[in-house]
């Protein structure tokens, strides 16, 4: 249940993450180097100046696939005040203790910026305060939002590598054990020799031939998945393969594409949903190694595992969750799935009825 639970979590996450998210910008990249390294609960007030040119979507699709368009640039303060037209304040620069007040003093027109409180008329109506729940990274931007967006990047390749081994795996492995012979030795053959390569290896190996990109990690993963299903669905058949109920259709005149997609795969989806499960887990672990090796998705997007690497330095100094959180989030995302593959291959297992 506790996996169950996660797993909608990140879901719901993944899915609507540029609603949920502080930071709705694209890739949530929205960077101030003012506010960078800030500690998690910290608060920043800002003023904000309209970018020209820029066009805010407002479609919800567009916003639920990309985000939103920035249509400011953010301004961070520390003291401020109103003065013969001009909003005078100093920029907040983080490390100058509470304050942060170190900047120079500077002024902007107040026709030049937006003013959040249209009723008030003292330099509160034009600040608007944010507060980042994780803190920042090294470039300023919001690390809750990024580690939302990186839940869809796992969820994806984990979701779109499943299914491509599942379509691989399930094939090869029902024409294998349905028809044997000679069809079954080429396979069994192929299936040996993925297996003996190492997996990671393998996956780097295709990511180099494809490229670097999003798209690329799920063939990639996805292409190295199929062999654990090829061999339960192989398995499987073998032994539902000499069942009565198989010898009745044939005697009763059914082809053998009815017979093993009619008659068979469903009496297997049992054991084909717990390794799916358990597949999804590597699949998630695999995307973070290959981000962390510079070759999964590749920045602005956010991804756990490269999220890891730009972070892990800040380990032994005094911003370690940049990189524990990322790295937390992997391990409660697997340990999820593999729970959950868990109970499924309880729940399936007629002999522990």
């Amino acid at each position: 249940m506790f996996g169950l639970c996660c797993i909608s979590v990140a879901f719901l996450l993944s899915l609507f993450c540029y609603w949920l998210a502080p930071d709705n910008t694209s890739d949530c990249n929205q960077m101030n180097v003012q506010v960078s390294l800030m500690p998690p609960g910290s608060e920043v007030r800002f003023i904000a100046q309209p970018l020209t040119g820029e066009v805010q979507n407002k479609r919800v699709m567009d916003i639920l696939l990309n985000g939103r368009s920035s249509l400011y640039k953010f301004i961070p303060v520390a003291d401020c005040k109103i003065g013969s037209g001009y909003f005078l304040f100093r920029e907040f620069t983080g490390n100058t203790g509470s304050s942060g007040s170190s900047g120079i003093l500077d002024s902007l027109p107040l026709t030049s910026l937006v003013k959040f409180n249209k009723n008030g008329s003292d330099a509160d109506a034009y600040l608007v305060e944010k507060r980042f729940w994780l803190g920042t990274d090294r470039f300023g931007r919001d690390l809750l939002s990024r580690l939302m967006l990186g839940a869809r990047v796992s969820m994806s390749v984990g979701l779109i590598a499943v299914l491509i081994s599942l379509v691989i795996g399930i094939g090869l492995g029902a024409l294998a054990g349905y028809f044997r012979g000679w069809v079954d030795k080429t396979i069994v053959w192929l299936i040996n020799v993925v297996w003996s390569i190492p997996t990671l290896l393998l996956v780097v190996a295709i990511t180099l031939a494809l490229g670097k990109g999003f798209v690329q990690v799920f063939i990639a993963v996805g292409l190295t998945m199929w062999v654990e299903v090829a061999r339960i669905v192989r398995g499987q058949f073998f032994s539902l393969r000499e069942q009565q109920f198989v010898e009745a259709g044939k005697a009763l005149g059914y082809g053998n594409t009815r017979i093993i997609f009619r008659h068979i795969l469903p009496n297997i989806l049992g054991p084909v949903i717990v390794i799916a499960a358990s597949n999804f887990a590597s699949a998630i672990l695999l995307e973070a190694g290959l981000s962390f090796l510079g070759m999964g998705a590749q920045p602005p997007t956010p991804s756990w595992g490269m999220m890891i690497k730009e972070n892990y330095a800040y380990i032994v100094v005094d911003a370690a969750w940049l990189a524990i959180l990322p790295g937390a989030a992997i391990a409660l995302m697997v340990l999820s799935f593999t729970l959950l593959g868990n109970g499924l291959r309880d729940a399936f297992d007629t002999r522990t009825a």
